[in-house]
């Protein structure tokens, strides 16, 4: 099988897989059903391995040809970038891109910004997902994510935005109400304001012991559990009671003197960090390339996502 005919047969056998059927595969190819059937037949000769179990109804991969589909989207992938990057010597990048963001950072820091990307590169359009869960960028066919957390997943390449330091925080009416505490234990006679997270578990808040340990808070008995850390934040400036929330959630309501910082000097804030990521490709095609490099710069100036912590000492009860 010479180089072309290798390449009619992948794409036959990657529209079918995706399609369900050799005769959708066919209508999107332009081809008749008996061409990308007799492509595929190719393919696996070629490979000497079965790459679809087929019935007069259905279409099922083989745990080859599950493993053979990934390598071949980015095997095309890689050729429409090629071609891509190509025209962009001659012109504007264009075309579509698609990202998935955290709905707070996705209304608060991202969309403010777009704009500017738009106005920049008039022959670009944006597709944004505001979803807190875990996705597959690859699977999903995302260009972009904007994630915070601990970041694990080495299969995307991670351009770093910021750290995000969470800190306690309430509002001046709640604590002339029920006391500002001095220490951890004090807490215990607090009302509390927890976040939950999408799988159910709620989020433990950790201290600085004077031996250098590091304690945990279980706040399963909070007065207040949301899986929203804007709602927090609102329930707090609102004297709902005491929360641990990102600075950049926290930073224009503590400057406003609506939030006070508590036990700062004790409070662990973790190595939680916001990335940016995007799949590992042997080219990035440009209209991806000029949207990470934009959002990169549009996000280093946001004030509220480079708070450094000592920045907060002036804002403590």
């Amino acid at each position: 099988m010479d180089s072309s005919q290798r390449v009619r047969a992948i794409l036959s056998f990657v529209q079918a897989a995706d399609a369900g059927s050799f005769a959708a595969a066919a209508r999107a190819l332009g081809i008749s059903s008996a061409a990308v059937s007799k492509n595929i037949a190719g393919l696996e000769k070629a490979l000497g391995v079965r790459l679809m179990n087929r019935t007069t109804r259905t279409l099922s991969l083989t745990e080859e040809g599950s493993a053979f589909v990934q390598q071949a989207r980015i095997a095309l992938e890689a050729l429409d970038l090629a071609t891509e990057a190509v025209i962009a010597h001659r012109a504007a990048p264009t075309g579509s891109v698609r990202i998935s963001t955290s709905v707070g950072f996705g209304r608060e820091q991202l969309t403010p910004v777009l704009p500017g990307l738009l106005e920049k590169y008039p022959a670009l359009s944006v597709d944004v997902d505001f979803d807190d869960r875990v996705i597959d960028l690859v699977q999903e066919r995302y260009d972009i994510a904007l994630r915070g957390g601990h970041i694990i997943d080495s299969s995307y390449i991670s351009r770093p935005i910021c750290h995000l330091n969470p800190v306690l925080v309430a509002s001046p009416d709640y604590l002339a109400h029920h006391g500002i505490p001095r220490q951890p234990e004090d807490l215990a006679k607090h009302r509390l304001l927890a976040r939950r997270f999408l799988g159910g578990s709620v989020a433990p808040w950790h201290f600085r012991a004077d031996d250098a340990s590091i304690r945990t808070l279980d706040c399963r008995a909070a007065v207040m559990t949301l899986s929203s850390p804007e709602a927090i934040t609102q329930a707090a400036v609102s004297g709902a009671g005491i929360a641990r929330i990102g600075v950049h959630h926290a930073w224009r309501h503590v400057r406003a003197g609506q939030l006070k910082v508590l036990l700062l000097d004790t409070h662990h804030p973790g190595s939680l960090e916001m990335t940016l990521q995007y799949p590992h490709r042997a080219l990035v095609a440009p209209r991806v390339r000029v949207t990470v490099e934009y959002l990169l710069e549009a996000f280093a100036t946001l004030e509220e996502l480079h708070v450094p912590l000592e920045a907060l000492r002036g804002y403590q009860a």
